[in-house]
């Protein structure tokens, strides 16, 4: 019998760490895990090359449920210079980009991930680039972020937070340790500062079925804006961590159907307030239907680009 998952934050962490696995990749603290080029649309409707950096740094202090980007991270904090090593090693590499995202699995601004002595050094790195993308708990958007962006000079700054979903239950059981007056305030100061925000936000989080994940989807969207956004990421929950897994077992998760991104996708696309992107990272793992699922990936990817709500992709095995 699979214990069912507590209702207090510290039984959580405890319930969610008792499901990992011990399967923590083995890390070089001076190399990033991994790096690519991809093109993304810019908010002046470009199409863009942007570098991104996935940083190997000390693990996130929050335990969230449905977070599997420990695997990829340190048990310790990388000594002072490790960071820009890291993204000089990336940047030797990658093809030219205009924009660059420095992904940490945790917060840009946690001074355990990323020492602040390395901050200036970083900005010096990035410098060039039109644009740099960090992540950050709402709860750590504060004095170090503003002392980043006025190091940065003429490259603009970009915080991306997880708001992951408005739903009032679901969203406190993910134990992410945020609410959303947290996220608000977080999202007003970074527009009293000028700093443009990006969202990521889950689809299909556990506890939902696939008609709840779609309304409270389109919610998230919704608050999403109102905040300011002016990209919206919209994540399909994957199973990857145990605790997932766990739940699933339960009859509490399973991962959304590609029919749900994708209806997801057209809201957002259609609210024609910021920039929407379905993520379509490791997107085959949700092809429930191996015809049309290739000319419906052509078509996330195509909406992604140009911002436009293309006809849905007919298939005659599915009816999707």
């Amino acid at each position: 019998m699979i214990a069912p998952y507590p209702e207090s934050q510290r039984e959580r962490d405890r319930w969610i760490l008792a499901r990992r696995s011990p399967a923590r990749n083995v890390l070089d603290p001076r190399r990033p895990y991994a790096f690519l080029v991809e093109e993304e649309r810019s908010a002046s409707g470009e199409i863009v090359p942007v570098a991104t950096v996935f940083l190997t740094n000390r693990e996130c202090p929050w335990r969230c449920l449905m977070c599997d980007l420990w695997r990829n991270t340190l048990t310790e904090t990388v000594p002072v210079g490790a960071i820009p090593a890291q993204i000089d090693h990336a940047l030797e590499r990658l093809s030219p980009a205009r924009q660059i995202k420095l992904y940490n699995s945790g917060s840009f601004f946690d001074p355990r991930a990323i020492p602040r002595d390395d901050h200036a050094v970083i900005a010096e790195r990035v410098h060039g680039f039109e644009r740099v993308i960090v992540e950050s708990h709402p709860a750590l958007v504060g004095d170090d972020c503003l002392r980043f962006r006025d190091q940065l000079e003429e490259t603009r700054l970009e915080v991306a937070m997880g708001l992951e979903t408005v739903h009032p239950t679901v969203g406190p059981r993910l134990n992410k340790r945020m609410t959303l007056e947290r996220f608000t305030a977080a999202a007003e100061k970074l527009r009293r500062e000028e700093i443009a925000l990006r969202v990521f936000i889950l689809v299909k989080p556990p506890f939902l079925d696939e008609a709840e994940a779609l309304y409270w989807a389109e919610r998230s969207l919704d608050f999403a804006m109102e905040c300011g956004a002016t990209v919206a990421a919209l994540i399909p929950t994957r199973f990857g961590n145990g605790a997932l897994e766990a739940l699933a077992e339960r009859g509490e998760f399973s991962p959304p159907r590609l029919a749900t991104l994708e209806a997801a996708a057209d809201y957002g696309v259609g609210l024609r307030r910021g920039r929407v992107f379905a993520d379509l990272w490791d997107l085959e793992r949700f092809a429930d239907c191996p015809d049309c699922f290739p000319e419906r990936a052509t078509r996330l990817l195509a909406m992604n680009l140009r911002q436009e709500i293309p006809a849905r992709v007919p298939c005659r095995s599915c009816g999707d």
